[in-house]
């Protein structure tokens, strides 16, 4: 069994790759970027570090990338996978379509089975993929690609981190990952079998996981990185130790836990004890992990399906008052950081066109509506607390 990951990033490195390698299953880095390209098969290996527990440290050997130029040579390589993970980023997926589709065209002439699994933290990417790929295939690989290919998707625990200068000198590949391994992948929608991976966990209720994965976990990050941001801190375990991050943070969890429970139809108390293992993430220093990285493009991550206002909303239709949800994204509306173009943007948006068009615009809400103006009295509550200097 082969695999093919597209993407080398950090995620594709530190767990895709590295989970692979553990289990001796052969894979190929696919990559846009040609200076990482090249660095991968020149070097051939590299190290990936457990952040807090260095006896699980690894160096992972025998690597080897394609440049996304090289159409033909990813076509093949696809074509012997059984396995296609993906992780590009959301943004970045339409570049894969036409590679996947020349690929399961090479595929299809082969015969066997493929699984493209996407490892992105984005709303549907499966089925972006899919749809994508079913709109310029030819018609000889479509009854192969309805039959034998399936395209799923995963959930990603596991943080990739920078590493420091120091590091990169010795090893310019190297990955800094937390402690999590498991990989929940949802099987309802695989073609086939997966490789042999203890760390698999094959889930036929997808969407509930999936749903109390992003309203937990993102939620929760977006919160801590954005009001953490509001109040000067610089990484993230140190602002979710604060205790006023703290009291909004937990508010947070206890909105989404009520509102995931009368969705799922499963116990608070289960939920409650899930969100201890996305605090306890937050909270954990071995995790150097930046403020800055978390809360980078602001714009997207106030969108109305994303991590705040889609969790606000989802709150709120199940009859639970988002009122720390609304400080979160309250203090996101007002994230500065110079470096960041999509900040600027929404500095720009926020100061010449005023709150109510970025709620309008980013947030695609009513600007005269329930969760709106919540939104404008949370703003108004973190200027009197000296939160927001306006």
């Amino acid at each position: 069994m082969k695999c093919v990951i597209l993407g080398a990033g950090k995620i594709a490195r530190g767990f895709i790759g590295h989970l692979l390698y553990l289990s001796g299953i052969p894979f190929t880095f696919v990559e846009k970027a040609e200076g990482l390209v090249n660095l991968i098969n020149e070097r051939g290996q590299y190290t990936v570090n457990i952040l807090g527990n260095s006896e699980k440290n690894c160096v992972v050997k025998n690597v080897k990338a394609i440049s996304f130029s090289e159409v033909e040579n990813i076509a093949e390589a696809i074509s012997e996978a059984t396995v296609v993970f993906t992780s590009v980023g959301g943004k970045n997926l339409g570049d894969l379509v036409p590679l996947l589709a020349k690929g399961i065209e090479k595929k299809a002439a082969n015969g066997g089975y493929l699984n493209v699994v996407t490892c992105e933290n984005w709303k549907q990417p499966a089925d972006i993929l899919r749809v994508g790929v079913e709109e310029i295939i030819s018609e000889n690989a479509k009854e192969f690609l309805n039959q034998k290919v399936g395209f799923t998707e995963a959930v990603i625990m596991r943080s990739g981190i920078e590493s420091d200068a120091e590091l990169l000198k010795q090893d310019p590949l190297i990955v800094n990952v937390q402690d999590f391994w498991e990989l929940p992948i949802d099987a309802s929608r695989l073609a086939g079998p997966m490789p042999a991976l203890p760390e698999l966990r094959l889930i036929e209720e997808f969407t509930g996981f999936l749903e109390r994965k992003f309203y937990t976990y993102n939620a929760a990050n977006g919160t801590t990185s954005f009001v953490g941001a509001l109040l000067g801190f610089e990484k993230i375990a140190d602002a979710a130790h604060d205790e006023r991050i703290l009291k909004v943070l937990d508010g947070v969890y206890m909105e989404t836990a009520q509102a995931l429970s009368k969705k799922h139809n499963f116990p608070l108390e289960e939920q409650l004890a899930f969100t201890l293992t996305s605090k306890r993430k937050l909270q954990d220093y071995t995790i150097v992990d930046f403020i800055e990285r978390n809360a980078r493009d602001p714009i997207r991550k106030l969108g109305p399906d994303d991590r705040l206002v889609g969790s606000a909303r989802l709150v709120l239709e199940y009859g639970i008052k988002p009122e720390n949800l609304c400080i979160a994204i309250a203090a996101a509306i007002h994230y500065v950081s110079p470096q960041d173009e999509f900040a600027n943007e929404l500095v720009r948006m926020r100061c010449e066109e005023g709150i109510d068009a970025v709620l309008e615009k980013v947030c695609k809400l009513d600007s005269q509506g329930e969760l709106a103006m919540m939104i404008k009295e949370k703003i108004e509550l973190l200027k009197t607390w000296g939160w927001i200097h306006e």
